[in-house]
């Protein structure tokens, strides 16, 4: 049994096809979440595939688009579940946590699109949950952010920092990419 779950949160071509997409703060998200995947399916740890839709929307993030689906690069095995989640948290509206608890997960691992949004808020609602959560902060990714304001945007790598102060010591552990390959 194992214990430990790679999330990969929302690494689907919705995001790819946005024009806003020319501003992600790491347009090699899809490798970076093969690597964490690869290294997860060595050492036996669950892998989790999440999913964002909001059917009869008509944008990129219907299902009826064809974009719904994971970026190239990714391909879940058979026995990794694909969750599709139409909340920010990948909880909420899924059948994660019994998949999670029938697995004897006690550690969650996140990495996707966008860290302030669907990774923050499920790495928030997992900790409620009494999960420990790592943020593979690294292996997200974000667009810059208009202030409330208007008065002017919040740049990717800010959004990313407040995004890291903010649950450190709190929801999660903030680690990298070579700290989980590390070991």
């Amino acid at each position: 049994m194992t214990t430990t779950a790679l999330l990969v949160i929302d690494v689907q071509d919705s995001f790819r096809e946005q024009p806003s997409w020319a501003d992600i703060s790491n347009p090699g998200i899809a490798t970076d979440a093969a690597r964490l995947v690869e290294h997860a399916r060595g050492a036996g740890d669950a892998v989790i595939w999440v999913l964002h839709a909001e059917p009869g929307s008509g944008g990129a993030f219907d299902p009826a688009s064809g974009l719904v689906r994971l970026q190239e690069g990714l391909e879940p095995l058979p026995d990794e579940p694909v969750v599709v989640k139409s909340s920010h948290n990948a909880f909420t509206t899924t059948d994660l946590e019994r998949r999670l608890v029938q697995a004897g997960v006690r550690r969650l691992r996140l990495a996707g699109i966008r860290t302030e949004q669907c990774v923050e808020t499920t790495a928030r609602v997992g900790s409620d949950l009494g999960y420990d959560v790592e943020v593979v902060l690294d292996a997200t990714a974000t667009h810059p952010l208009a202030l409330h304001d208007g008065s002017g945007t919040l740049p990717a790598a800010d959004v990313i920092a407040r995004t890291a102060a903010a649950l450190s010591g709190r929801f999660a552990t903030i680690t990298t990419i070579d700290e989980v390959l590390a070991g």
